[in-house]
């Protein structure tokens, strides 16, 4: 049994949307190879050239609409621009958003999520989750408790360092996450701008799951 259901998700959207992206190629080059074997032998030159530019552009356009659709509504590329999330992700990193799965689960504690940022819609923040609605978060002696209980998993809950920083995040401060909302933070807790400073992310304000960098080469992988 496959384990890992966000990853399998993830791989098969993409894999659908390559698969589209291919389909539509080989009906083109059938629909052109029918085309040319009816036209007579006197024909045949002039309309070759003319249907070769309107299947063409009928090629563009339709690689434009898939392209727009797998980016509005299945997977599109980010790029980190900050230390925020150090050393899962660094700047410059190019990261795939799975923006399909958040249509039928909700987030969970330990994925790295893209949003809009609460105090300016138009720009995409990336944090990993710590909290969602109704959990209690609290930062103590550099480790989080949610729930009262400590984060462990994934792994890098368990072995990173949470500084007590912002309204949200004073020493000794237990925060309840409101209904419809998250609480993330960034893994790189002494350089990152989070729930802490802000507050939380509503619900409307999700954009998708990262799952993996695809650039640079040497970086590629799949995100924990």
């Amino acid at each position: 049994m496959f384990e890992n259901w966000d990853l399998l998700s993830s791989i098969i959207v993409v894999a659908l949307g390559l698969y589209g992206v291919g389909l539509l190629l080989v009906m083109i080059k059938e629909r052109r190879a029918a085309k040319h074997s009816v036209d007579s032998p006197e024909n045949a030159a002039a309309s070759q050239k003319a249907s070769a530019t309107q299947e063409n552009l009928e090629s563009l356009v339709w690689a434009v609409v898939i392209a727009l659709v797998i980016r509005t509504f299945v997977v599109a590329p980010f790029k980190i621009p900050s230390g925020s999330m150090r050393e899962t992700l660094i700047e410059g990193d190019r990261i795939l958003v799975n923006k399909f799965i958040y249509r039928f689960s909700e987030p969970q504690s330990g994925q790295i999520m893209v949003f809009k940022y609460p105090e300016d819609k138009k720009r995409p923040f990336i944090k990993r989750v710590v909290a969602v609605g109704g959990d209690t978060v609290e930062i103590r002696n550099g480790g989080l408790l949610v729930n009262g209980q400590p984060l462990t998993e994934p792994e890098i809950f368990n072995t990173n360092e949470y500084y007590n920083q912002g309204e949200f995040g004073r020493q000794g401060k237990v925060i309840e996450v409101p209904a419809d909302h998250y609480f993330v933070l960034g893994d790189n807790s002494g350089a990152s701008h989070d729930s802490r400073f802000w507050g939380f992310v509503p619900k409307s304000h999700k954009i998708g799951k990262a799952f993996c960098i695809f650039w640079p080469p040497k970086r590629v992988g799949f995100l924990k």
